[in-house]
């Protein structure tokens, strides 16, 4: 696997990964709630539920995606209920100016957690992966170096794209003041959380 070819996936990767989606959505309303760190948390489930289906697709494991799809369906209806579960959390909380930290409820575990499922709670990803990946690489003659290095391109660029997201949206965060203003951001951000968690309830 060359260098340029790396960089060409690397390339795709981010135009993929720019691309509104739940885990976007999910964490520009995670860090509007909470701030940064947060977000950060979240994305990192993120991340690691994508690399989860990467190395799934790149070992050749989509038939066992087909064999566990009865897993897959009660974790899609999990994951969106504990999404639209948390939104919830966020509406109802209790307006916080900038100098109080955000929705105390979430913990680091749960904003981990929510961000795994929202990858995990899509077994498409895997898919996805086992249709974009070929165009680059040959999966069968991919080396444990090789791997490493699509794992880190994948952690680096979607990561980085995510955490671009969070800061820009906690940056925003801090500019507010009113209370008001607070709690119609905290209502808007619950509200984009339990719309990512209807969306994957309602997915095929």
């Amino acid at each position: 696997m060359t260098f340029f070819t790396l960089l060409t996936f690397g390339a795709a990767m981010f135009l993929l990964a720019v691309s509104p989606g739940p885990g976007v959505f999910a964490t520009i309303a995670r860090a509007l709630a909470s701030g940064f760190s947060h977000a950060a948390v979240l994305t990192l489930g993120i991340v690691v539920g994508d690399l989860i289906f990467l190395l799934l697709a790149i070992y050749g494991l989509s038939s066992m995606a087909e064999l566990l799809g009865n897993f897959f369906t009660f974790v899609k209806y999990a994951g969106g209920l504990y999404l639209i579960w948390l939104g919830l959390k966020i509406w109802r909380s209790t307006p916080e100016l900038v100098s109080v930290q955000g929705v105390r409820e979430l913990s680091w575990k749960k904003n981990f957690m929510s961000g795994l499922v929202i990858t995990l709670a899509n077994p498409k990803v895997i898919f996805f992966y086992l249709g974009f990946l070929p165009t680059f690489v040959d999966l069968a003659s991919l080396t444990h170096l090789d791997v490493i290095a699509i794992s880190s391109v994948v952690t680096i660029v979607l990561g980085g794209v995510l955490l671009s997201y969070a800061w820009t949206a906690s940056r925003a965060r801090r500019l507010l003041q009113d209370k008001k203003t607070v709690t119609l951001v905290n209502r808007c951000a619950g509200g984009v959380m339990m719309t990512a968690g209807s969306a994957i309830l309602s997915r095929n």
